[in-house]
């Protein structure tokens, strides 16, 4: 099987995890928006939660992957599975006594935290302490979750890509079970979930465990921090860390605007956030961690011509599914919001707001998820001095955009000023990546751009023709909006293809033929 079906099949496998838990994520944020709605109380859980949320894209996923893959993978090809093996032990005892010690220090010097990130809050004592109290309960959550990523990272070197990807889902569930189970017992409603996160945090964890084991991965105590394996992810991670947590940090600086405006701009962003995480999640992230075993087998032998072919063919077919979905979002973004959120305490005023929202956001999409792609080719390579300097200047240009932005446009300035920094962010490193590796099909590239963004634009006006309508200001019908949305987005789906079919688009046209060759495969095996 040629590495291009390998990649497509592995993002196949990520993605449909991952939207396992994404749906899971959307019914975990219904249920919090119908108990707590987008007011002061929800403003608090979601401060709270921005930092250890920030530390986990620090120390845990995106980094993590990024300085642990290449190096694994790397240790596997040149001194075995032992040493491989003992390099992971050492990593997960580097991880428990560092990151043990950074949420102790968290949980210590919450207060100061939050009034580093939320110092709108000050005014308001009540909230202040809320806040901080939230804070203290969710740091652990660092330390599960890092784990967990080590735990993925390892799994993902052997091509085992759906367990890790479903995993996420089961911090969903643990939340919206203490949510629901439990808001009603806690003495303040919102520590319920605060709980939920913690323990989500180390379910998430223990769930990959089985897979991991199975694969003859060991778990124990190493202290040999001298171990060079580890001082070159040390080394990786540094600039990886503030590379790939450069959207987080752009997040946090939006936090902290956003306390000044009035109450719910921090839930709107947030809300709005998470629906354009969907189809990052779903595809970029998902494409991004599928190709990085790979190149990174490419880089460790040499073979840079393969390497290339296989960047572009992963950048090209992730454009071909991720800028539909962007323009999905842009044009039906009121109806997304009022199905999902619009009931309880979450009124059409909040719908509003996080529609708008949505939709400055979403201009960012297609450069966040190339950004994923784009960055992995420097990991690959164990290049990641480049990616922190280029995301040193978007996040510059975030923080000037979001001062300039935020009085005439309040909270919507600060997600337009997000979307522009991160098409900065992945214009420079995609100039960046072509100088460092000569040729990486640019102009393949660009004219597949042009072709999915003509059609995903003339596919998005149509859908927008049919669903505009006062329907979507009223709370309630939730099953009969739900299938006018579900028909129009079919129909999108529809015509965006066909639109795709007639202008000749190679990675429809891959995706097709493999396709084919999967059903001919099940026809001779005698399957149908």
């Amino acid at each position: 099987m040629d590495e291009k079906k390998n990649i497509t099949r592995a993002a196949g496998l990520m993605s449909a995890a991952t939207f396992i838990s994404r749906i899971l994520g959307f019914i975990r944020d219904m249920i919090f928006a119908l108990f707590f709605g987008a007011t002061g109380l929800s403003d608090t859980f979601f401060a709270a939660f921005r930092i250890p949320n920030l530390l986990r894209e620090f120390f845990a996923e995106g980094s993590m992957s990024a300085a642990f893959i290449p190096v694994l993978t790397e240790y596997r090809q040149k001194h075995g599975e032992e040493e491989a093996n003992r390099l992971i032990r050492i990593a997960f005892t580097f991880i428990i006594i560092v990151v043990g010690l950074i949420c102790i220090a968290g949980i210590i010097f919450s207060s100061a935290i939050v009034t580093v990130i939320a110092p709108g809050f000050l005014s308001s004592p009540e909230k202040f302490s809320l806040t901080v109290r939230l804070t203290r309960i969710m740091f652990p959550f660092l330390l599960f979750i890092s784990l967990a990523a080590l735990v993925m990272g390892a799994l993902n070197t052997k091509k085992i890509f759906f367990i890790p990807a479903l995993a996420p889902a089961m911090l969903n569930i643990t939340l919206i079970a203490s949510i629901v189970f439990f808001e009603s017992r806690a003495s303040q409603p919102i520590m319920a979930a605060a709980i939920g996160i913690m323990v989500g945090g180390f379910v998430q964890f223990a769930f990959q465990l089985p897979s991991f084991f199975k694969n003859k991965y060991t778990l124990g105590f190493d202290t040999t921090f001298r171990h060079p394996g580890l001082k070159r992810m040390f080394v990786l991670l540094i600039p990886a860390t503030f590379a790939l947590s450069v959207n987080q940090v752009n997040i946090v600086v939006s936090n902290i605007l956003a306390s000044y405006l009035p109450a719910g701009s921090i839930t709107y962003l947030f809300y709005s956030m998470r629906l354009i995480q969907f189809p990052i999640g779903i595809f970029g992230v998902a494409m991004g961690m599928a190709i990085l075993p790979t190149l990174s087998a490419h880089a460790a032998k040499g073979e840079f011509e393969n390497l290339r072919s296989d960047f572009s063919f992963a950048l090209r077919l992730l454009f071909f599914i991720t800028v539909p979905a962007m323009a999905g979002l842009i044009f039906l973004r009121e109806p997304i919001v009022n199905i999902l959120f619009q009931r309880g305490m979450f009124d059409y005023a909040a719908t509003t707001g996080t529609a708008q929202a949505l939709l400055f956001y979403s201009l960012g999409i297609w450069a966040i998820v190339g950004m994923r792609i784009a960055a992995a080719g420097f990991y690959s390579m164990q290049n990641t001095k480049t990616p922190v300097k280029i995301a040193a200047i978007a996040m510059l240009t975030n923080v000037v955009l979001s001062l300039l932005l935020l009085k005439p446009m309040k909270h919507n300035g600060l997600a337009l000023a997000n979307a522009i920094a991160s098409s900065v962010n992945f214009i420079i490193l995609f100039i960046m990546l072509r100088k460092k590796l000569g040729r990486i099909d640019g102009k393949k590239i660009a004219a597949s751009f042009v072709k999915v963004t003509t059609a995903s634009a003339v596919t998005g006006l149509m859908s927008w023709s049919i669903v505009r309508g006062d329907m979507w200001m009223q709370s309630g019908r939730t099953i009969q909006k739900a299938g006018v949305l579900a028909g129009v987005i079919a129909l999108f789906v529809l015509v965006y293809l066909a639109i795709m079919h007639f202008l000749g688009s190679d990675e429809m046209k891959y995706l097709v033929k493999m396709y084919k060759e999967r059903k001919a495969k099940k026809v001779n095996a005698g399957i149908e």
